[in-house]
């Protein structure tokens, strides 16, 4: 369950101030897979960040219960001079799992070979994402935060990863962030769109797409 009390966010750009949430109070249910959907900037992985307690709102607090994954994706999840195999284990250590089951689950998963003993500030974006995936899908958390990771690799790793994903999400919640609207389809049942610092839960998926291209100005299906 993840509960927002009286949230506000935004930023100061070009001499303007961007609203991000203004004064959200706002339950999201446990056990949804839910589709974040919103305009470019209009503060998806900024919300993702808050709810993980990466980044800090400007007034209210977000409340959450259970365990609660990093956002999927974010670089900021790993030390840069360490290498992928001691990000793992640390990872492993704070989340109180076993160290070597987490580590060996991600050396297959993630397809590093020889970069996975290497720094990960020389890594690529697209291995810090296979990292990171691997390693929150390798620790069952209640919730899952995810900001399109899924998208990472060739087509037969997304298809991996997709998989995984979706046997996650059987027994876990998730927040999702995706411009491939198939694929939210696909995973998610409810949606939160985020529009004008205002922010709506739509406890089915194709109303809050609908919603959001409606937002954009798009009608037709995409």
């Amino acid at each position: 369950m993840i509960r927002f009390e009286h949230l506000t966010k935004g930023f100061a750009t070009d001499g303007a101030r961007t609203v991000i949430v203004d004064d959200l109070t706002l339950t999201l249910p446990p056990g949804r897979a839910i589709a974040l959907l919103g305009r470019n900037g209009a503060g998806k992985s900024t919300l993702l960040r808050m709810i993980a307690g990466n980044q800090k709102p400007d007034a209210g607090r977000i409340v959450t219960e259970g365990s609660v994954s990093w956002p999927v994706g974010f670089a900021g999840t790993f030390h840069p001079e360490l290498t992928g195999v001691q990000n793992t284990r640390f990872v492993a250590r704070i989340h109180g799992v076993d160290p070597e089951g987490l580590t060996d689950f991600v050396a297959d998963f993630a397809e590093l070979g020889a970069h996975y003993a290497m720094p990960v500030r020389t890594y690529s974006h697209g291995m810090k994402a296979r990292l990171t995936f691997g390693m929150s899908m390798g620790i069952a958390f209640d919730t899952y935060l995810v900001d399109e990771v899924t998208a990472t690799g060739d087509a037969a790793f997304r298809e991996k990863s997709q998989a995984v994903f979706r046997d996650r999400i059987e027994r876990a919640g998730a927040l999702i962030v995706s411009h491939n609207m198939e694929e939210l389809r696909r995973l998610c049942d409810a949606a939160l769109v985020l529009e004008g610092g205002r922010a709506r839960f739509y406890p089915c998926v194709e109303e809050g797409i609908a919603a959001h291209r409606a937002h954009l100005g798009v009608a037709d299906r995409a």
